[in-house]
């Protein structure tokens, strides 16, 4: 479904990612861990549109679509659930979901999506009309993930979802991530909680300072040496 190769990104002078690769197939969810400052959130960024690869390529569905637009990236069935969750704080939760859908002309079926978030996360209907400012950060997360999927993305890109979560907002918070993965929808989820997305994902990616250090099941990379001291505390 999505093919990264030997991509390579710069802020400025910077450079930030080192030919990284990975691939992910339909259905899957896939994790990308590593420490601060390792290239996860620029390598979602890449796969959006935010950031265009200084070499290399992005291919989704068997289409090339690095340094097109964020816009026509969404419009092709990728949704990116930023880090910090980015609400826009002084709109209520009903636009916040809302404006997730604006590439999207059906509004009938923009209204049952709505509906079904709203099944989803019965918090979010009792704030429907409630600025999304005075969210706590859990229903902000929720919102978050729910304007994401008010696309109807094939491929979600999550980007840590559990950051400054209390431990049972983040327990919550993962079976939010469960429920959607059950549904269909192809998940990368970036996570510096790296017990947690290991214990979600199908497989995962190791990055260290820009490189693809390692690849693997999720379980597999739980029980890995490296992973374990660097990563897990152990």
């Amino acid at each position: 479904m999505l093919r990264i190769e030997k991509i390579q990104t710069f802020y400025g002078n910077v450079q930030a990612l080192f030919e990284v690769s990975l691939g992910i197939k339909k259905g899957e969810m896939v994790a990308l861990i590593g420490g601060n400052g390792a290239g996860k959130s620029t390598t979602l960024k890449a796969i959006s549109g935010l950031l265009v690869p200084s070499s290399g390529f992005i291919e989704f569905e068997g289409r090339k679509i690095h340094g097109l637009s964020p816009r026509v990236v969404v419009m092709m069935g990728i949704s990116h659930c930023p880090e910090e969750r980015r609400v826009w704080p002084k709109l209520t939760v009903w636009e916040n979901l809302d404006l997730g859908a604006y590439t999207r002309k059906d509004r009938k079926s923009i209204r049952e999506d709505m509906e079904e978030i709203f099944v989803l996360y019965p918090i979010l209907q009792e704030r429907r009309n409630q600025l999304a400012g005075t969210l706590s950060g859990g229903e902000q997360q929720m919102l978050a993930i729910g304007r994401a999927i008010m696309s109807r993305p094939r491929l979600l890109l999550l980007d840590e979802p559990s950051l400054g979560l209390a431990p049972i907002m983040v327990e919550k918070t993962a079976e939010m991530i469960q429920g959607i993965h059950r549904q269909g929808t192809t998940v990368l989820l970036v996570e510096q909680n790296a017990f947690l997305a290991l214990n979600l994902s199908d497989r995962a990616y190791l990055l260290e300072t820009g490189r693809t250090m390692l690849e693997g099941k999720g379980k597999e990379l739980l029980q890995n040496e490296h992973v374990q001291k660097a990563y897990l505390g152990m």
